[in-house]
């Protein structure tokens, strides 16, 4: 039950309370944010791991490239490899979403996401992922048209996957911090929520004496109406 029904209970602790509670309800609500932001890092990482892979086969499509035993005609299929894995990294950076937001096409790289992470305003963490399309990798024209191309494109993969480790050990940081801010949240809105029951609900420890001693009471009173109508009883059956 409750010991503060309503304010005239005790108006001081009905506001203290209402304030508690408020702050666990925010708290609970910023864990939940929290985990939110989780998953589109997960999505995010996931489509950039995946860029990684195409990333490591055109170095390894690019180091082929170089070798000038190679006659045209081969060198024409690896640049179909090329050019077909170049526009894959364009789909993934083009499509991989959360919740409709686009995530490696430019538009959070320009525009930091805001993690709400706490019950009170100005409690976020700012978010922005690089872009990862192939223009932005700077591998949108590379060519194994010749060793010389061949050995430039490895020298532009090579960066590319060095941009891509970079937003993934950014995401990765984030991430880590994201569950260590749930596992903190979750603390604070136990103990608050401790709090405000111990303000707002009732001593059961003290209720319960209190019951005892009210049952005593009405016990002995019984006993003693009893007794009491019992000693008429008694002289009548004496002058009988």
């Amino acid at each position: 039950g409750l010991r503060s029904n309503r304010a005239g209970d005790d108006a001081a602790g009905l506001a203290i309370s209402e304030k508690l509670r408020g702050q666990v309800r925010g708290l609970n609500q910023a864990i939940r944010n929290a985990q939110d932001g989780i998953s589109l890092i997960q999505t995010a990482e996931g489509a950039l791991n995946e860029t990684h892979s195409i990333l490591q086969r055109l170095r390894e499509l690019a180091v082929q490239g170089a070798n000038d035993t190679l006659t045209a005609d081969d060198r024409n299929a690896i640049q179909q490899e090329i050019n077909s894995l170049l526009a894959e990294i364009d789909r993934i950076a083009t499509t991989t979403e959360f919740n409709t937001k686009k995530l490696l096409n430019g538009d959070v790289a320009t525009t930091a996401l805001n993690f709400q992470i706490g019950a009170n305003t100005g409690q976020t963490i700012a978010v922005t992922i690089a872009t990862a399309t192939a223009a932005a990798l700077t591998i949108s024209g590379i060519s194994v048209g010749s060793s010389a191309l061949a050995n430039q494109a490895i020298a532009s993969i090579d960066e590319a996957i060095r941009a891509i480790s970079t937003s993934r050990a950014s995401l990765g940081a984030i991430q880590n911090r994201l569950e260590h801010t749930i596992a903190n949240l979750s603390v604070a809105a136990e103990n608050l929520a401790a709090s405000e029951s111990r303000i707002r609900d009732v001593d059961m420890a003290q209720e319960m004496m209190n019951f005892t001693k009210t049952q005593i009471l009405q016990q002995a009173g019984v006993a003693m109406l009893a007794q009491a109508n019992m000693a008429p009883q008694a002289v009548l059956q004496l002058l009988r």
